[in-house]
This record gives structure tokens, C-alpha cells and sequence, in this order.
């Protein structure tokens, strides 16, 4: 309970500090907030492992792998295809365009 009374004023302070515009201060309370809640997760996660290892508690079978959906590989030749078709004249790079305005 006392955890969620932290967080909760680290959120609010964080705020305040956005709204003043004080982006140092916000950003370090946003790196503090970010470093707690990944440690927590950690730990979690080594309390789970250790079960486990030791006690022989068996994996989640909720916990789903999540996999990386690779494209093929002729989809990505087609897409270097199409970059090495458009080139940038002398005069057509897309940021001086903002800057004639």
C-alpha cells in the first residue's frame, strides 16, 4: 500500500514538473519510476525462476511465448527495389522545403 502511495506522488510530481516545463526534474522522475517498476518485474521474475529450480513448480502454461514475425526474405528485396528506384535530385531534398517557407 505504501508502494502505491509512492508512485502515485512520484506520477503527481513528475506532472508538476511537466507542467511547469521543468524537464529535467520530470525526466528524472520518470527514469526513477521506470528503473522500480523494471526491478519489480525482475524480481518477480527471479522468485518465479528460483520456484522453479528449487521447489519444482511448474512453468505457466498461461505465460505465452511471444514470437518475432519475420518477413520473407522476397519481400524485403522487393522494398530495396523500390529505394534504389527514387532518387533525391540536387534540389529535392525534403528539408529544405521547410526552410523556403
Amino acid at each position: 500500500m505504501e508502494d502505491e502511495v509512492q508512485d502515485y506522488n512520484d506520477v503527481e510530481g513528475m506532472i508538476s514538473h511537466a507542467m511547469d516545463q521543468d524537464w529535467n526534474n520530470a525526466n528524472k522522475i520518470f527514469g526513477d519510476i521506470m528503473t522500480m517498476k523494471v526491478q519489480d518485474m525482475l524480481d518477480q521474475e527471479k522468485v518465479r525462476l528460483a520456484d522453479q529450480i528449487y521447489n519444482g513448480a511448474e512453468p505457466d502454461e498461461d505465460e505465452e511465448q511471444l514470437e518475432l514475425d519475420l518477413e520473407d526474405e522476397d519481400t524485403l528485396e522487393d522494398d530495396e527495389d523500390e529505394l534504389e528506384e527514387y532518387e533525391f535530385g540536387p534540389n529535392d531534398d525534403p528539408e529544405d522545403e521547410s526552410e523556403e517557407s
